[in-house]
């Protein structure tokens, strides 16, 4: 065999493999079918790779099989990371609810990973896609536009769908059914949502405004700052339910989560009689919101005093359930990561190594485990990488 270990893609969960890998004194090479490594690393977190979460645990994933996280995450803490970034003198600080940014730079993680990959010996190949993958007696066999190239082990680290102009694709799914794995339906993640018609053609003009809501589909709910923009919705808050609702499904958009709109509406009718409801609502939201709202749910320059119960129960009702339907998501165009993938019961829990095909692995985002926001798909990407590396 030329190697002991070819690793389909240059990602994070890529990169992490290959050097844990060398580290053990194994020959690995790294495909990546891109002209350069890690392009999701160096866009992520605005620039500055959100590269992973003080607070991670299980609960923080979805997956059709929600306890084959638990062992690799178990096994890699984010302390592994952070003394990996601590090793190379990267600045960090935490932004908030436990998400871990760099002060500089998400290139600097980049050059950590490659850096690491030099020191243990890896070879990294760029604009090398598979044309094709065979198993072989004893291994794999890969055919590139620069080469053939075999070894005993085969490591997934593809990716999944998406952003696909920094290389998103099906390739790994293509590949897993190939080799005889199963692959769950996949759908765009941590995705903004877009809406249509008449709730479109109120809110579209304000895009860029952001305000503090509670989004919840289901039994999820999220609390942060949700963003409106000129397709639609976005912002944390509706990223983070846009992994668990799903078109024609309920969403509720609460805009005043802190306690009953009802109250604080009578309160405020106490208290400042004569001031316009567009005005009250300022105090909550930016202006323009507080003033397109007002202007859809009571006539202008309408009074304080002048609202009636029935008014202000109405108004209190929207603030709570916000009436508005997004028809659908920006797709996989502007999404952060890809739901669903290879079926993972089909997976060592503990090595990543496929049940139906001796010496071969899949990690990272192709794998049907997907994080929330905030730093736990780059972790799963280091905790299964770490894991799937040990193994080999």
């Amino acid at each position: 065999m030329d190697y002991d270990v070819l690793i389909l893609g240059a990602g994070a969960a890529g990169l992490y493999c290959a050097f844990s890998a060398g580290q053990r004194g194994l020959r690995v090479l790294v495909l990546e079918s891109a002209n350069k490594p890690g392009k999701k690393i160096l866009m992520s977190g605005g620039g500055r790779c959100n590269f992973t979460n003080l607070e991670v645990g299980p609960a923080n994933y979805l997956s059709a099989n929600p306890h084959f996280c638990k062992s690799a995450l178990a096994r890699y803490r984010p302390e592994h990371f952070i003394a990996l970034v601590d090793k190379h003198g990267i600045a960090y600080h935490e932004k908030e609810l436990g998400q871990l940014f760099c002060d500089d730079s998400s290139k600097q993680i980049l050059q950590m990973l490659l850096d690491e990959c030099a020191a243990a010996g890896v070879r990294l190949l760029t604009s090398a896609a598979a044309e094709s993958v065979d198993a072989i007696d004893g291994g794999y066999r890969v055919q590139t536009a620069q080469g053939r190239y075999t070894a005993s082990k085969l490591v997934v680290a593809s990716g999944g769908l998406s952003i696909p102009t920094l290389g998103g694709s099906d390739f790994g799914y293509r590949l897993a059914r190939q080799l005889g794995h199963s692959v769950l339906a996949t759908r765009a993640g941590l995705v903004p949502l877009t809406l249509s018609g008449k709730p479109l053609e109120q809110w579209n003009d304000l895009s860029g405004l952001a305000l503090p809501v509670e989004a919840s589909a289901g039994r999820m709910s999220f609390r942060n700052q949700l963003l409106i923009t000129h397709r639609g919705l976005s912002g944390p808050a509706i990223l983070q339910i846009s992994n668990y609702w799903q078109p024609g499904e309920p969403l509720r958009i609460d805009l005043f989560p802190q306690g009953e709109a009802e109250s604080w509406l009578a309160e405020q009718q106490q208290a400042r009689p004569a001031s316009e409801l567009r005005t009250v609502l300022g105090d909550l939201f930016p202006k323009r919101f507080a003033q397109r709202f007002a202007e859809l749910h009571t006539p202008a320059n309408k009074l304080m005093r002048q609202l009636i119960p029935a008014e202000r129960k109405a108004i209190a009702a929207a603030l709570h359930a916000w009436p508005i339907s997004p028809n659908g998501t920006e797709g996989y165009r502007t999404a952060e990561v890809t739901l669903g993938g290879v079926d993972t019961r089909e997976l060592s829990s503990t090595s990543f190594e496929s049940k139906r095909a001796p010496g071969l692995h899949f990690i990272g985002e192709v794998v049907d485990v997907t994080g929330w926001l905030g730093g736990y798909n780059f972790h799963w990407a280091w905790a299964s990488a770490s894991a799937c590396a040990t193994a080999l």
